[in-house]
């Protein structure tokens, strides 16, 4: 595991134990979850490509604009109207500057499935706010992966499993999650390829056939325009996460629209 993740890690453990004691199941407001799964299938019947479009803030190195809890909402309208099939909010406040307000801002105000993406290691995270989806990383809970998953279903959230290559993926799909995120990014070495989703979303199709199960495969990182989507769509996956590519972009709403009409 590269050093900055370890990093990362260690700052997420900081900010668990600052969490106080979760809200009781009654004092959470009544929550109706939107169905990812449903939206994905959607976008492919209407010939566009899934994209979960990204409120990033920041990445470990390179802050790419403030985003407020307005801001973010703003951003997230934006997407919303390009076509995106559901909005990414970062939650990790010390090296992505994401934040829990602005996810509550963003599910708030777009009708889209919101994921919630941190790094989480403790039941406690999965208590602290209200969304759709949750990413759950193979490489951080290792083991506990399935334990995660199961929480989350347990609590209404759709988990999105994470892996990063072959060992991660049966880990991942030993468990009962429906979304398989694969990473183009190696938290070893932090360098990213798209090759990764080429490799192992063909495996996750021959388990699904052999074993009579239904995944959905989201590619994640690297992905940067219209061709690198069409590429991934191709080589197997569902959906996009795309982040970087957007944020960075002059404007928002044409950029997400032009990934998703790839």
């Amino acid at each position: 595991m590269h050093e900055i993740v370890k990093r990362i890690l260690d700052e997420t453990s900081k900010r668990v134990d600052a969490i106080t004691t979760p809200p009781k199941k009654s004092d959470i407001k009544t929550y109706n979850k939107k169905d990812v799964v449903a939206a994905i299938k959607k976008k492919h019947i209407e010939g566009d490509i899934p994209v979960i479009a990204e409120v990033k803030p920041a990445s470990p190195s390179q802050q790419y604009m403030d985003i407020s809890p307005e801001k973010a909402s703003d951003i997230a309208i934006q997407m919303e109207r390009a076509g995106a099939v559901a909005v990414s909010v970062l939650t990790e406040p010390n090296f992505f500057h994401g934040s829990l307000e602005n996810l509550e801002k963003v599910r708030q105000n777009v009708h889209l499935p919101v994921l919630r993406k941190d790094f989480i290691i403790d039941e406690k995270q999965l208590e602290e706010i209200n969304c759709d989806i949750i990413l759950l990383m193979t490489g951080v809970l290792g083991t506990r992966t399935g334990e995660f998953v199961d929480l989350a279903i347990s609590k209404g959230i759709e988990p999105l499993v994470e892996i990063q290559n072959k060992e991660e993926l049966y880990t991942a799909l030993a468990t009962n999650t429906k979304l398989i995120g694969i990473n183009n990014r190696d938290f070893r070495t932090m360098e990213v390829s798209l090759n990764n989703t080429m490799e192992l979303a063909p495996l996750i199709r021959k388990y699904d056939i052999e074993h009579g199960t239904e995944h959905m495969i989201i590619s994640e990182s690297g992905i940067h325009s219209g061709a690198d989507a069409k590429a991934m769509i191709e080589a197997g996956a569902d959906a996009l996460l795309i982040g970087t590519a957007i944020i960075k972009s002059d404007d928002i709403y044409h950029k997400t629209k032009e990934i998703v009409k790839a």
